[in-house]
């Protein structure tokens, strides 16, 4: 998921080591924390295959004002993906298998990438994705029903929260999947239009 990420992010502009932790912050939101001691390690790997470049300035350069302490030369360190790295990040964005969706924080990650991913591909990943939360309400609901009378109110409202959260992502999803369907009508209605030739006069008689 972390490589996946910084590939994405590199895919729109190189960066350097705090500016890409700021990023990745932001797509991954609370679903981890990155810290210096994951990313780098994940760099080095994406260098390592070849993914990315590195371009380190002179090294008395100044950091950047909104550097965070102790950011060391590594921060000023850009890393630029290589058409080898975007060849990877394409066919990672190509995929839509059970690893896509089965798994919230990778899911997330992938819907942060929509805008580089096919239309058919994002529409398989929410429509499993769909399914991996119905297969989870249905299990809260039997678990509920075979467990509501041994539950004290607390644990019992507990139970109703998760259930209504679920509740929630299912109807989200559903609304993401009309909205993909619809403009996938739109795009193939837009397309059949632009392809029809132009009407000629009937001959005379």
């Amino acid at each position: 998921m972390l490589e996946f990420a910084i590939l994405g992010l590199l895919h729109q502009s190189p960066m350097h080591g705090y500016e890409l932790r700021k990023q990745l912050a932001q797509v991954l939101g609370g679903l981890r924390s990155i810290s210096y001691g994951s990313l780098y390690p994940a760099l080095k790997r994406l260098h390592a295959a070849g993914y990315v470049t590195t371009d380190e300035p002179d090294p008395r350069a100044p950091l950047p004002a909104d550097a965070p302490p102790l950011t060391g030369r590594r921060g000023k360190v850009v890393y630029t993906i290589t058409a080898e790295g975007k060849e990877r990040f394409h066919e990672l964005v190509g995929q839509a298998g059970p690893e896509t969706y089965d798994d919230g924080g990778l899911f997330g990650v992938r819907l942060a990438f929509f805008r580089h991913t096919a239309a058919d591909v994002r529409l398989r990943i929410l429509e499993g994705r769909r399914r991996t939360v119905e297969r989870q309400r249905e299990g809260l609901r039997a678990s509920l029903s075979r467990t509501r009378e041994r539950l004290d109110r607390y644990t019992l409202e507990l139970q109703r929260h998760g259930l209504d959260s679920v509740d929630r992502e299912v109807r989200w999803l559903a609304e993401l999947i009309d909205r993909e369907m619809t403009d996938g009508q739109r795009r193939r209605d837009d397309g059949a239009t632009q392809g029809d030739p132009p009407a000629q006069a009937p001959p005379e008689p």
